[in-house]
């Protein structure tokens, strides 16, 4: 089985965020990236299949040469080889444009996306993926079993769970619980001398229509001072939740 793993090259989630340019950039200064947690919960799935099962594990990212440390840690977690198209991921569609490139390339039978990137959280190059090469496709995925041909696939719903039947070839996104938080990979320094040889190709992007982009970005209110209320005055409580907060 050969898998396709496409990782995200993203802000650690405890990175101080700033916009430049009127709040029209991101500003990169200071700021440490790492592997989308949504894609590293599919990587170290795949790599399980890759342990358990015999697969060949590849994973793709599709941005400039500043993102080959992240698909080298990923090779360093346990990956076969590595693809970065040297392109700017400008929107969902020409991303989902790019990765199908690659895939219909590499006849690809398992795809595992994070079902949203941790910076934009658009939740759509999945999908687009999946309906640009009429694939199957399976979103919110917290389990999945291959046997021969077919794919069993759990996913969140609305109040619970849904367990369902595909064939591959197959395109998932995934999200925490896919696997155990405590099952993720750590590099190890075997694995990160070995990720130096292993190989990383360069592609060149594909012409793809470039359909959004951003405006401009604004930060969440600071959160405003807190206001603390005598135990017995609970008047004055109910008031302030009634009227200033509007919760009651």
């Amino acid at each position: 089985m050969k898998i396709l793993v496409c990782i995200s090259h993203v802000p650690d989630t405890t990175s101080k965020i700033n916009f430049i340019n009127g709040d029209t950039e991101f500003d990169n200064n200071g700021v440490q990236y790492v592997i989308n947690p949504n894609d590293e919960f599919g990587l170290t799935r795949a790599i399980w299949f890759q342990e358990q099962q015999g697969a060949t594990v590849t994973v793709v990212n599709i941005g400039g040469a500043d993102t080959e440390p992240t698909l080298r840690k990923a090779l360093a977690i346990g990956a076969n080889d590595a693809i970065r198209v040297n392109a700017t991921p400008t929107d969902g569609f020409y991303v989902a444009k790019q990765l199908a490139e690659v895939v219909k390339n590499g006849n690809y039978d398992l795809v595992i996306c994070g079902k949203e990137s941790l910076d934009y959280n658009g939740g759509m190059v999945p999908g687009m993926l999946a309906g640009l090469l009429n694939y199957n496709f399976v979103n919110s995925c917290i389990d999945i079993k291959v046997e021969g041909n077919t794919a069993k696939v759990t996913r969140e719903i609305d109040g619970g769970k849904e367990t369902v039947s595909s064939s591959l070839p197959l395109v998932i996104g995934g999200q925490k619980g896919l696997v155990e938080e405590k099952d993720l990979r750590i590099p190890n320094m075997r694995g990160i001398m070995t990720a130096r040889t292993k190989p990383l190709t360069n592609l060149e992007p594909v012409a793809a229509d470039v359909t959004t982009k951003a405006v401009k970005f604004e930060k969440p209110a600071p959160k405003s001072a807190v206001k603390l209320i005598s135990a017995d005055n609970l008047d004055e409580l109910i008031n302030l939740l009634h009227n200033e907060a509007k919760v009651i």
